[in-house]
């Protein structure tokens, strides 16, 4: 009995003390925080810098010993330490939308998300007002459903059409890379939860991502790959930044201190938290340097990675041990503990906000329609085929997405909607007559295939990649039967990827002989009867269009347009909404024409560990124009069910000092109201280093312009508009020399130009030089 008194009163003194320590203990949000670093034991600063492991990442049951999640489905985020009064807060995925999981245990409700089109979508819209919008449509689900970050926007750039997470970036080039994701980020940070822009830097492939090492020369990292990332960082101050797994030029990103510290801290100021992808650093998967993890952590840590993610046992072990042996530096250990601390601050974890789990997802749908809508291109439209607004006859649907519609891609962008609407649904509702007969084939065999592919794909597990539905084949004359009792047909033509694996280029970027059979047999018939072919591209990337494009009246773009797909597809089928979508990328007539197809993904070609950038800085465009190399459809190309006048193109000044300004007059000359995307591209003089034959510097968007109204667009034009990146000197610079302000209605249909003369050299910015070449490397000249 004495025996247990004793351990009683012994338990009790304990308790007691942790009581009194925890009362003295400062408390975060009441305390400066660096008092609250300076109470913190090496482990407390391990918890922080080092996430929590994946507990119910999307949807998996937590391991043993693991905790429960706040969001089921949640990816991550950073750990609580209870003893100083800090709170775990919670990071999500991702581009298209809140992906978080609709079941709980023991739950009866569901907790969908919205389905948003694709970024490639919403970068087509080149319209930053709307893309603000669906932002806040986003951020308006992020506060809701309990979440402080979203890990999006992803931004990197079109390098080559086989990335598959091309439909998760935005475009080739990076003044429309950066300012859609400062539009897209403002709109989501607006309800004081975060975004988290990745993959910094220079992820454009899937294929090895891990551990593949970027070759890229200092000019291309700043001016291509680099730029959008510093747009949106200075537009838009992002709460978090999120490092990609990838090597440039043999250093991990994550570890790499020219781009970590001096380019995003230094130079463009940034003040926020710095997370790796998740398990960048983790041994035996991703960026694990030659001298094993405790040097890759302590790499990490002094480059200016804040918090690695989502942590494991290793790194924290590895990093306490550095941590108490002094073998990581202690001032950079404080300096990400204090960047963390501030960004939990901002949270609204912090704020105790009490989410609803309700948001307006009706809302959000009619967002994510009008949205898609704006971001389709019409690429052809030969005698008007479309809209087409005959209700009164019957529409031959063809091709498997007509019936299963594509609303996003795989892996981290992919969101659990409610549901998508078909083109098949969408028009239905929008009161168009389907072949039924058609219908009643079509619809057993998508489901059986798609049943199919899902249980392979169920069995290969996570990294399995997506493979396409091969087209049911079609009799010649089941053909005929259908163009003489239908109307009009329409194809769709699907396609998806996403992370894990880049695209094919047989039968995935060029179409599959099961399609070109289609698409042959089904123009032949219908053309015959003197009725017109409508393919409707259900895409998140570039394919081949050169070949197939003239058997066909009218294609149009509609991309992966979020859950409500067939309805925004449907909207503009019939005229409801007139398409003023272009192109942010490059069609190529030949996968070959791509001046990165020869160094994609890497060498060796089965394995690649190197991939050299050689094409520099002439990427998409800039390397079409350059050297007259013909597209399919060139960057910035789109048509409308209107036409559009340019005119009274004026400059504020002829010589250039500080500014120039810009304006244009546009007019609806057609017959139906429509909105114009305007685009200013700029010559300039190549004596210093030599140059693109032109690049995007302002674009814009007119209002809703009814026919014969006009709308003047103004473009405010800086000398860091004007400056190419000058390795030597290790400054932007704008040479003195003769200038050509260019107006295009793409990068081809130059409609408007004007001369501008700068005097003598402009020095913009001087930086450090940073990104050195680990290998000799020669890139492309013009």
């Amino acid at each position: 009995m004495k025996t247990s008194k004793l351990k009683i009163l012994a338990f009790i003194a304990l308790v007691s003390s942790q009581l009194i320590n925890a009362q003295k203990a400062p408390q975060f949000g009441k305390a400066s925080i660096d008092e609250v670093i300076a109470a913190m034991t090496p482990e407390e600063k391990v918890d922080l810098l080092v996430g929590p492991g994946m507990p119910d990442y999307a949807g998996l049951v937590p391991l043993e010993g693991e905790p429960d999640v706040r969001v089921l489905g949640q990816a991550g985020g950073n750990s609580g330490i209870e003893r100083l009064g800090i709170p775990e807060t919670v990071f999500a995925d991702g581009p298209a939308g809140l992906r978080i999981q609709p079941k709980r245990q023991n739950d009866p409700n569901t907790y969908y998300a919205t389905a948003f089109p694709v970024g490639t979508a919403l970068a087509s819209t080149w319209n930053t007002q709307l893309i603000e919008e669906v932002g806040k449509a986003m951020g308006e689900e992020v506060k809701e459903y309990g979440v402080d970050v979203l890990l999006a926007p992803a931004l990197n750039i079109h390098r080559n059409p086989l990335n598959g997470r091309n439909f998760e970036y935005y475009s080739e080039d990076p003044l429309v890379s950066g300012k859609i994701a400062s539009a897209y980020i403002k709109g989501i940070q607006s309800h004081d939860v975060g975004t988290s822009v990745k993959h910094f830097a220079a992820n454009n492939q899937e294929t090895n991502r891990l551990s593949v090492n970027a070759h890229i020369s200092e000019r291309a990292m700043r001016e291509i790959y680099l730029r959008g990332f510093e747009i949106a960082v200075k537009e838009a101050q992002p709460w978090t930044i999120m490092t990609a797994y990838n090597k440039i030029n043999g250093t991990y990103a994550s570890a790499n201190e020219d781009l970590l510290t001096t380019v995003l801290r230094e130079e463009w100021g940034y003040k926020g938290m710095v997370m790796t992808d998740w398990f960048g650093g983790y041994p035996g998967f991703a960026a694990i340097n030659e001298k094993g993890s405790v040097s890759d952590v302590i790499a990490q840590m002094e480059s200016g990675n804040d918090l690695l993610m989502p942590g494991t046992k290793a790194q924290k072990e590895a990093l306490i041990k550095a941590i108490k042996e002094g073998t990581v530096s202690e001032e950079a250990i404080n300096r990400n503990l204090r960047r963390i601390l501030n960004y939990i601050l901002k949270t609204p974890t912090v704020a105790n906000y009490k989410y609803s789990n309700q948001p307006d997802l009706k809302a959000h749908a009619q967002v994510t329609r009008n949205a898609a809508t704006e971001g389709m291109v019409l690429l052809k439209n030969e005698e008007k085929a479309l809209p087409y607004k005959d209700k009164s006859g019957t529409v031959a649907l063809f091709g498997n997405t007509s019936y299963d519609f594509i609303a996003g891609g795989t892996g981290s962008g992919d969101v659990n909607e409610a549901y998508t609407v078909s083109l098949l649904e969408g028009l239905k509702n929008a009161g168009y007559s389907i072949d039924q007969e058609l219908e009643k084939t079509y619809v057993p065999f998508v489901k059986a295939s798609t049943e199919k592919e899902m249980k392979r794909r169920a069995e290969e597990g996570l990294l399995a990649a997506v493979q396409r539905i091969p087209e049911m084949s079609l009799e010649k004359a089941m053909l005929a039967k259908k163009a003489k009792a239908s109307e009009v047909a329409v194809i769709t033509i699907g396609r998806n990827a996403g992370e894990q694996h880049d695209r094919k280029i047989n039968d995935d970027f060029y179409l599959g002989q099961d399609e070109v059979k289609m698409i042959n047999a089904v123009s032949e018939a219908f053309h015959a009867e003197g009725k017109k072919v409508i393919v409707i591209l259900n895409i998140g990337g570039v394919i081949e269009t050169a070949s197939w494009k003239d058997k066909v009246d009218a294609i149009l773009l509609a991309w992966q347009a979020g859950q409500e797909g067939g309805n925004s597809v449907a909207d503009v089928f019939s005229g409801e909404k007139n398409p003023s979508g272009k192109l942010t990328m490059t069609f190529p007539m030949d996968y070959n024409n791509q001046p990165s197809a020869a160094n994609f993904p890497g060498i060796p070609a089965n394995d690649p560990k190197e991939v050299f950038y050689k094409d520099g800085i002439y990427v998409g465009y800039r390397y079409f124009n350059t050297f007259n190399v013909k597209p399919s459809y060139e960057f910035g190309y789109g048509n409308s069910y209107t036409t559009f006048e340019y005119s009274d193109l004026k400059l504020s000044e002829s010589t250039f000092d500080d500014e120039l300004e810009v304006s244009v007059k546009v007019t609806n000359t057609g017959e139906v109201a429509g909105k114009e995307v305007v685009q200013v591209y700029v010559a300039a003089p190549s004596a210093m280093v030599d140059k693109p034959s032109e690049e995007l510097r302002a674009f814009g968007k007119t209002e809703l312009l009814k026919p014969g109204k006009s709308q003047q667009l103004k473009f405010t034009l800086k000398a860091r508009d004007l400056a190419s990146f000058v390795n030597e000197k290790s400054a932007w610079m704008a040479e003195k020399g003769t200038y050509t302000v260019k107006i295009g209605a793409s990068s081809l249909d130059i409609q408007l130009t004007e001369d501008f003369s700068v005097e003598n050299d402009i020095t913009v910015e001087k930086v450090n030089p940073a990104f050195p070449l680990d290998v000799p490397m020669e890139t492309l000249k013009n």
